[in-house]
């Protein structure tokens, strides 16, 4: 089981660097994933989604430290805000810097998510940047709970798909989505 683990990590890894598409497990459901600083690989995330290049995706981050490199006024408090949640949760954070527009809300915010799944963590770890989580459906279908109801559509058009997990058949929801004020205040978006 750690060999396949393993296996996957440095097989996304690869794939993530040469600008490709991962079908993988995330903390909530099964999402795809590319590098959030690869306007190829996210223009290619659009096309296999048939998603309105109006929208952002959430991107996966490891730590507080890494996501102050993505947004121009973290509070200070930031960490110690996060840790209180205990269920996946989506923050989205305005005046983000240095990320590409195409994962930007039109409004120049970012959607992020800091990960405590094994495998996310890991693989993000390695590839030592942020990654885009999107659930793995076509935009406007349901979302897959589990990796047997996620479309053929969808597994044959990335270019990795991930084994770990994959007979895992426990009941994943969305994470919630919440916006962050400059004053530090929480609306809750979902």
């Amino acid at each position: 089981m750690i060999k396949d683990y393993e296996q996957d990590i440095k097989v996304s890894n690869d794939i993530l660097k040469l600008g490709g598409v991962i079908l993988y497990p995330t903390d909530t459901i099964w999402g795809l994933g590319c590098d959030a600083m690869n306007e190829q690989a996210i223009e290619k995330l659009f096309k296999i989604k048939h998603r309105d290049a109006k929208k952002s995706f959430v991107l996966l981050m490891t730590d507080v430290k890494q996501l102050s490199n993505f947004i121009a006024n973290p509070l200070p408090d930031l960490e110690s805000i996060l840790s209180k949640f205990t269920e996946p949760t989506t923050i989205i954070y305005e005046q983000a810097i240095n990320l590409p527009s195409s994962v930007l809300g039109e409004d120049g915010s970012v959607a992020v998510r800091i990960t405590n799944d094994p495998f996310c963590r890991s693989l993000i770890k390695r590839f030592r940047q942020p990654i885009v989580s999107t659930s793995a459906n076509i935009s406007g279908e349901p979302s897959p709970i589990h990796f047997s109801l996620i479309t053929n559509t969808i597994k044959e058009h990335v270019d990795y798909v991930v084994h770990w997990r994959q007979d895992d058949i426990s009941t994943k929801q969305p994470s919630t989505i919440l916006k962050l004020s400059k004053d530090g205040r929480f609306t809750k978006i979902r």
